[in-house]
């Protein structure tokens, strides 16, 4: 017969993959076990050649998409628009992620969002943030306002998807 006294909230609490689904916020960088460290906006994996097979974006409402880095093609970073990256499989997958501070390196790790995160394939997940959780973050870190995906079967309708939501990165 197993001893543990811990309640099934604490063991899901414990659970790093389930940060910010428990009704806590995740983990903040620093906190995490030495595989996986994270910040309000983004989870990373901590070792300078570990990479990630895929990377998960998590909505507000609970939801989760997951894509493989395989699949990751061209993005584009303009601050003003947000960060569009581009994901090519059975369909053309174009994700749009809008927030400030998104290539501000965290503390005295250096990892960002983008030039040692995605480019390094070290982001593990990309998550919606609450009005709450931005305010309070403020200019402090990266925030992610919004995620928005779209799926598109050809050129053409990638360039009207970009088009209507973050025209600058158009060109």
């Amino acid at each position: 017969m197993n001893d543990d006294r811990t309640t099934h909230q604490e063991r899901l609490e414990r659970n790093q993959h389930l940060a910010g689904r428990t009704g806590q916020t995740p983990k903040k960088e620093g906190d995490a076990d030495g595989t996986e460290g994270a910040c309000q906006a983004f989870g990373f994996l901590r070792g300078i050649r570990d990479r990630a097979d895929a990377i998960e974006f998590r909505f507000v409402d609970g939801n989760s998409i997951w894509f493989p880095y395989g699949w990751l093609g061209t993005w584009k970073f303009n601050p003003s628009e947000g960060l569009l990256l581009k994901f090519s499989g059975d369909l053309i997958y174009m994700v749009l992620i809008k927030g400030s501070n998104l290539d501000m390196p965290l503390g005295d790790t250096g990892i960002n969002l983008m030039r040692s995160g995605l480019q390094r394939h070290r982001i593990v997940w990309v998550r919606e943030m609450t009005k709450e959780e931005i305010r309070e973050l403020g200019d402090s870190g990266p925030t992610v306002d919004s995620i928005e995906i779209g799926e598109c079967e050809s050129n053409e309708d990638v360039r009207g998807w970009v088009g209507e939501r973050a025209p600058a990165l158009l060109h």
